[in-house]
């Protein structure tokens, strides 16, 4: 599931898209109003979580234009405006949710899986990859009914892979998914977790193609 995060405030952004990542979504943060339009007229998402007090458009206008272009994408706005106007306002122009700041961060999960089960028709939280199986709620990779043990990166690595199962995952998306801010990555340490992992599932059939200048693809092998 792909989330567009608009939220300008860098610390509050960068915080929930780590948060909305451990829950297994693939984010995008936009910190402009002007940079989601463009996102949502180029690129296919599944939710967009809207904060209004954006510095070069405000968020009712993102929403007004999307809604314009005839999009049903589930919108929850997030914001520190808790006026009723301003909620009565935003659910007018389309908003599917609203919430105000400061929030829980449990509530905020369960209100964005709540709308994309009903956008979608029903979400779970497994996702099945050959004879893998990732839960991640309780973030456990299992093979063959067994829980795989894996050191921290190397299950990250195999997680962004499986969250995009079918699609190419760039090395970048890795990197920032591993990384830690009192603790740098390796300028190859990808590629030994890569090498890594391939040992490890080549026994389930299960290969990762190097598609060089574009990232890493997750594949059964012909004869698994």
């Amino acid at each position: 599931m792909r989330i567009l995060l608009v939220e300008d405030d860098a610390v509050l952004g960068d915080g929930l898209s780590r948060s909305l990542g451990d829950w297994g979504f693939d984010v995008t943060l936009a910190v402009t109003g002007n940079y989601a339009d463009s996102a949502l007229c180029t690129q296919p998402y599944d939710m967009v979580i809207l904060d209004l007090g954006l510095p070069d458009m405000d968020g009712r206008d993102v929403l007004r234009q999307l809604r314009a272009r005839k999009s049903a994408i589930p919108v929850l706005i997030l914001t520190a405006r808790d006026g009723l106007n301003d909620r009565v306002g935003g659910l007018e122009l389309g908003a599917d949710d609203y919430m105000t700041k400061p929030f829980e961060l449990r509530e905020l999960e369960a209100r964005v899986r709540a709308l994309l089960r009903r956008s979608h028709g029903g979400f779970s939280h497994d996702i099945v990859f050959g004879r893998l199986w990732l839960d991640i709620r309780s973030q456990q990779i299992m093979t063959d009914a067994m829980p795989m043990t894996l050191p921290p990166r190397e299950y990250g690595v195999l997680e962004a892979l499986l969250l995009q199962a079918g699609r190419v995952v760039s090395k970048d998306s890795i990197a920032q998914r591993l990384a830690v801010r009192s603790e740098e990555l390796a300028d190859n340490a990808i590629e030994v977790y890569i090498h890594r992992l391939r040992k490890r599932l080549e026994p389930l059939g299960i290969g990762i193609r190097t598609l060089r200048g574009l990232g890493y693809l997750l594949e059964q092998n012909d004869d698994a």
